[in-house]
């Protein structure tokens, strides 16, 4: 059975490189129903920025792609730009703790700047390193943590965070730290999540699920704010990693395929989820 015709379908956090598929990935996504992305920048160098007009260049590029995305195809595409946490650990070693961290604040200001400025809707991605890093490098982590959401919440955006996966109690903290900050919890949303927590166990913040079925299966009947994803990485090293980006598309077909109900309420994470979170409705685009 088709999706409803009114029904856009929207995958929450992808990645897509000048050096791999693109918007050709981007036709498959569309060819299999999909309407809208949200791309998040990533690192195009093969090493880590160490100027901030090297982060000026990733965000530019990031847009430009979005950019493409839109005049090429008929998906709509919404950029989604932060110095990806991870790089600080590099950046450490490279320059520093002081000047690391100097150029991450520098880095999410430029962030902040693009989002007011309308050429990105969100901070992201923004958080921690999502494995185990020198304890002595916690502090800084944390000080550009709290700076990105200092940002984001000037900026009036949503954070998109990356970190480890999270249980009930690493929610809590994530909101606690959301909270000192005065940043809205809705807001905050808790990219790559891969599990399905009792609905009280997100504290307020929103997840963003992988896309994978038995998942997508469990928080159907959630209400929202929630969102799907596949964080596509659109690395020729890696084809399809992490899911395809078709998966989000294809995953709605099947549900509409196998009952017509839960087509609807797909409206959770598609629109009313953006609405809440971003203050955007997506429309499905016409022709």
């Amino acid at each position: 059975m088709p999706l409803p015709a009114d029904l856009p379908v929207v995958d929450h956090h992808c990645h897509l490189s000048p050096t791999g598929e693109g918007v050709a990935a981007v036709r498959r996504f569309a060819a299999a129903g999909g309407t809208h992305l949200f791309l998040a920048t990533q690192n195009y160098l093969s090493e880590v920025p160490v100027r901030l007009a090297q982060y000026e260049e990733q965000y530019a590029t990031t847009v430009a792609i979005a950019r493409q995305v839109e005049e090429e195809t008929s998906v709509r595409c919404y950029s989604v730009l932060a110095p990806y946490p991870v790089d600080l650990l590099r950046q450490v070693d490279a320059l520093g703790v002081a000047a690391a961290v100097e150029l991450q604040m520098a880095a999410l200001a430029l962030a902040g700047k693009e989002v007011a400025e309308g050429r990105a809707v969100a901070l992201g991605e923004v958080g921690r390193p999502h494995f185990p890093y020198p304890p002595e490098l916690a502090d800084s982590v944390e000080a550009v943590f709290r700076r990105a959401l200092d940002v984001a919440r000037d900026a009036g955006c949503p954070a998109v965070v990356h970190c480890e996966e999270l249980d009930a109690g690493g929610f809590r903290s994530l909101a606690a730290l959301a909270s000192a900050a005065l940043f809205p919890l809705q807001k905050l949303v808790k990219h790559y999540h891969r599990t399905a927590l009792p609905p009280t166990d997100y504290a307020g913040i929103s997840p963003s699920y992988l896309a994978r079925r038995e998942l997508v299966d469990s928080v159907l009947s959630r209400g929202g704010p929630w969102f799907l994803e596949t964080d596509f990485l659109d690395d020729p090293r890696r084809p399809g990693a992490v899911l395809d980006l078709a998966t989000v598309p294809r995953r709605a077909r099947a549900l509409a395929d196998r009952d017509p109900t839960a087509a609807e309420r797909l409206r959770i994470p598609f629109v009313e989820s953006i609405g809440a979170v971003y203050g955007f409705t997506p429309e499905v685009p016409v022709g």
